[in-house]
């Protein structure tokens, strides 16, 4: 049960507490009952996202064995086998899906789509250059979609945008450091990194970055959602935007980090003391007026 667990990749359910950002931001966090479907739907995507990994894994098992890191996962190490992990991920997979109907039609629609969508990647899509590193954020997208969904809540044009970029210049940079960290074998791990330079990625970084940090700044600013929020004071948070994102370039260019997202996250203290910060403010200005 181990190996399972743990080719289930729990530390990466973290990305998923993006299903709990329509909770905080429609000022419904504190209330019981959106509460609780927002933390179900939190579980449920914690279990769809570990189920796209097993059969990731599955598919990607030989390539894995040729990753310095990779290769110590349960499937490419030997320690869970194929058919467990397919046994699992479709029983999981199925049951998460029941589920996600069971909360309304639409979420289970999004989790639906969301399988769909990185099952195609995992076996054709992740090979197209450009729109591999889309589909990574439309993924979490989608997550962040879903959470709206499930709480039956609207969710601003403005943080949709947000969330895109943000996870855009996440899934770029891990590119980038795939080819440098794989040099000469990059292209036997992942073919699609022969499509890249380290350049190209670079300029990609740029744009994404400088996009990112200019929409949530017009978001924070926006007349619309300093009405809907009732809060003008929440261009504050832009500060901690920039810290994150200049703090995130600093360790992927000087300390040769950002291969995995969310270890170069949970390993570096200032970046989860300024996250931290973040949503305590947004926490504060929402909630005590």
């Amino acid at each position: 049960m181990v190996p399972l667990f743990q080719a289930m990749r729990p530390h990466q359910w973290i990305k998923n507490l993006l299903v709990l950002a329509a909770l905080v931001f429609s000022e419904h966090l504190f209330q019981p009952g959106y509460l609780l479907r927002g933390t179900i739907a939190f579980i449920l995507f914690c279990l769809i996202s570990s189920a796209v990994y097993l059969l990731n894994d599955i598919r990607d098992v030989e390539n894995d064995r040729l990753h310095p890191v990779k290769k110590n996962r349960p499937i490419a190490a030997g320690r869970l086998s194929v058919s467990t992990s397919a046994v699992a991920a479709t029983i999981i997979g199925a049951a998460v899906l029941w589920a996600g109907f069971q909360i309304s039609r639409p979420f289970g629609a999004v989790l639906v789509f969301y399988g769909v969508l990185n099952v195609a990647y995992s076996f054709h899509l992740k090979n197209v250059v450009i729109l591999d590193v889309l589909i990574i954020a439309v993924g979490f997208l989608l997550r962040a979609a879903a959470g709206a969904l499930a709480i039956e809540v609207e969710i601003s044009s403005w943080f949709i945008l947000c969330t895109m970029l943000l996870a855009l210049f996440v899934a770029i940079v891990k590119r980038r450091q795939e080819i440098i960290l794989l040099e000469d074998s990059a292209v036997d791990h992942r073919r699609i990194l022969n499509e890249y330079t380290p350049q190209f990625l670079d300029q990609m970084i740029a744009i994404v970055t400088a996009g990112a940090l200019v929409s949530y700044a017009l978001y924070t600013m926006s007349a619309e959602v300093t009405q809907k929020l009732g809060t003008p004071y929440l261009n504050i948070t832009v500060l901690f935007v920039i810290y994150g994102l200049l703090r995130y370039l600093y360790l992927v260019y000087t300390k040769n980090q950002g291969g995995d997202p969310t270890s170069t996250i949970l390993r570096d203290p200032p970046l989860l003391v300024n996250s931290g910060l973040w949503l305590a403010t947004v926490i504060a200005l929402l909630y005590i007026k």
